[in-house]
């Protein structure tokens, strides 16, 4: 999973695009965002993974090169790199892009931001932002990645998000403060630089134990902002709900549903006419 491809530095409140709503402003965006400039390793140990269904429905027959942008530790990265892409991966947390470089050594991993990649005019056939979108300004962001995208290349939007059609995950999202959950008839905001936007759903399940969760909690900028009371509040919380709620014992699997949402548009930013 990705680190936030906003200038803020690193994921904060969601922006215009955002889940929780278009009345957040930046600067609060950018304050909760500096919740994850370190911790790369812990990062990259808790959250989960995509399902492959996802690179499979978003990548183009004959692509060659993708530029991941907010890629973190490179949750969504290692999926591009395995269907053999070149592949170029931009983050803005150091911390973050250490934990990537360690894992694949062969993408070419840069810090930079979803307004502000650095990457070359027109390179990339794909160009995904994987769990972070929601921290960019659409925008500037679509002005960004349309420069970097070849004509008709394609925009990819990816979201994990806890499954909160399943009773006990919507009351455990709760606990969790787990607020990248989109409501109902969600769509992100996109540039008029894109067009054709286009979604895909993936349903599956993560094999963790309690104590997973517990650390996938305390990845989550609520509780990485919080302090020691309300940190506190939280984890007691999570104990009462998993082993005296649930029922689950230390080290017991817990099959944990997610929801993959994947969005694509084209590029029709200096397209040729037809």
């Amino acid at each position: 999973m990705s680190s936030p491809a906003s200038s803020s530095g690193q994921r904060g409140v969601p922006g215009p695009a955002g889940p929780r709503g278009p009345k957040l402003h930046a600067t609060r965006r950018n304050e909760l965002g500096l919740s994850f400039q370190d911790g790369g390793e812990h990062y990259d140990r808790v959250r989960p993974g995509y399902p492959s269904d996802s690179v499979d429905w978003l990548v183009p027959e004959g692509a060659r090169t993708a530029a991941d942008v907010g890629a973190g530790t490179g949750k969504f990265t290692a999926l591009l790199a395995e269907r053999g892409l070149e592949v170029a991966a931009v983050d803005p947390s150091t911390d973050m892009l250490e934990q990537l470089r360690k894992a694949y050594p062969q993408v070419n991993a840069l810090v930079g931001t979803a307004e502000a990649t650095g990457l070359t005019d027109s390179a990339f056939d794909v160009v995904s932002v994987a769990q972070a979108w929601h921290w960019c300004d659409p925008f500037a962001a679509s002005t960004e990645i349309a420069r970097i995208l070849r004509p008709q290349g394609t925009l990819g939007l990816i979201w994990n998000q806890l499954d909160t059609a399943v009773p006990w995950v919507h009351r455990l999202s709760r606990i969790m403060h787990a607020g990248d959950v989109h409501k109902p008839g969600f769509r992100p905001v996109i540039g008029p630089e894109f067009a054709g936007l286009e979604s895909h759903l993936t349903k599956w399940e993560d094999a963790l134990t309690p104590e997973d969760i517990m650390e996938l909690t305390k990845s989550r900028s609520y509780y990485l902002r919080a302090n020691d009371a309300t940190r506190a509040k939280v984890m007691g919380n999570l104990e009462w709900y998993l082993f005296d709620h649930l029922g689950y014992v230390p080290g017991d699997t817990v099959q944990l549903p997610y929801v993959t949402q994947t969005w694509r548009a084209l590029n029709i930013h200096n397209a040729p006419p037809r």
